[in-house]
């Protein structure tokens, strides 16, 4: 893949009114949110999930590409179509997570660092094969008095640049995801200093990693108070200080930032993107890369029936139906209320 190609998959992955799903769920996970509804985790129960979500019709109006996990990549519908095949006829980009999780940073007490990076040039190479035209790595922050130190920061950022390196020259599409964790008490201007700080890193390496930002997205946290805080930023001022890290730390050349929903409500997460698309326009597409955000409805209401499968597909429909609108400003909680058929 040239260079050309890799820009016009990360455009196609921001295209209008588009965003991407997040559906790389690790295995533990994917049983938390089965739990919830008292649904076995087997890989059958998995499948059919997955099946009902990708199936959908019409939901390739507002999804442009969904993230895998390694054992979704590898699955079939449930009429025999692999899953990659299934979206790609859709018109919606196939993608693969492709790290191994955050484990503890050695002589880091309470922070993480993500591996994976052994081994990742095969492992891009077979994904490739498999149909992934785009691929995500995940790194985490936790906020305190003191954290993050910048060892992580700096440990996980050329670990970020290196994946999104190995990437670039596979022909796949790097999603960059630096995410500074919002638990706990603190406030607004202390997430928007520490994002500040990781984003810094993040691109200080990416360039020195001989990265082509214009053929990579970020998939970074929203600047928000502390889900704990006692006194909690209201949406335009989330929209506000967020705008504000960004426009001084991410490259225009950036294609777009989508931005992950990490544990806001569904509706937090869309009206926060819509105010920020609401001050636009901006030098990136901003856009939206949600796991639970557009998953939760839609999982509530199938609840592991066979029956079930249409209702499930019309609130998964409807939560990227209300992302969509964000895209542009134009949502309003009023919207929430509408019946959509599938």
């Amino acid at each position: 893949m040239t260079d050309y190609d890799l820009h016009e998959t990360a455009r196609a992955l921001v295209a209008e009114g588009k965003g991407i799903l997040a559906a790389d769920e690790s295995s533990g996970t994917i049983k938390k949110r089965f739990d919830s509804i008292g649904l076995e985790s087997t890989e059958d129960n998995r499948r059919a999930y997955r099946d009902m979500l990708f199936t959908t019709p019409g939901v390739e109006e507002y999804i442009s590409g969904v993230i895998l996990f390694d054992e979704t990549i590898r699955q079939q519908a449930l009429d025999g179509t692999p899953f990659p095949e299934l979206l790609a006829s859709k018109g919606i980009i196939p993608g693969i997570k492709v790290d191994e999780g955050a484990k503890p940073l050695a002589g880091a007490a309470g922070e993480t660092v993500t591996e994976g990076l052994d081994g990742l040039r095969a492992r891009l190479e077979e994904y490739r094969g498999l149909g992934a035209r785009f691929a995500k790595w995940r790194a985490t922050y936790t906020i305190t008095d003191e954290l993050p130190s910048d060892y992580c920061i700096w440990t996980n950022a050329h670990a970020l640049a290196r994946y999104a390196a190995l990437c670039q020259e596979a022909g796949i599409v790097p999603i960059v995801e630096p995410e500074v964790l919002q638990d706990g008490t603190h406030t607004i201007e202390r997430s928007y200093h520490v994002t500040c700080r990781v984003l810094a890193a993040v691109y200080t390496e990416l360039y020195d990693q001989k990265v082509d930002v214009e053929g990579t997205l970020l998939k970074p946290n929203m600047v928000l108070s502390g889900y704990s805080a006692s006194d909690r930023a209201g949406v335009e001022d989330v929209a506000d200080w967020t705008l504000k890290c960004f426009y001084k730390h991410v490259p225009a050349a950036v294609p777009g930032i989508v931005f992950l929903s990490g544990g806001q409500s569904d509706e937090d997460a869309t009206a926060h993107m819509n105010a920020m698309n609401a001050k636009g326009p901006h030098p990136w597409e901003i856009s939206f890369s949600y796991g639970r955000a557009l998953q939760a409805p839609a999982i509530k209401a199938w609840g592991g029936k066979p029956e079930n499968v249409e209702a499930g597909q019309r609130a998964y429909y409807h939560r990227a139906k209300m992302n969509s609108a964000a895209r542009t400003g134009a949502y309003a909680p009023a919207m929430e209320k509408e019946a959509v058929p599938v």
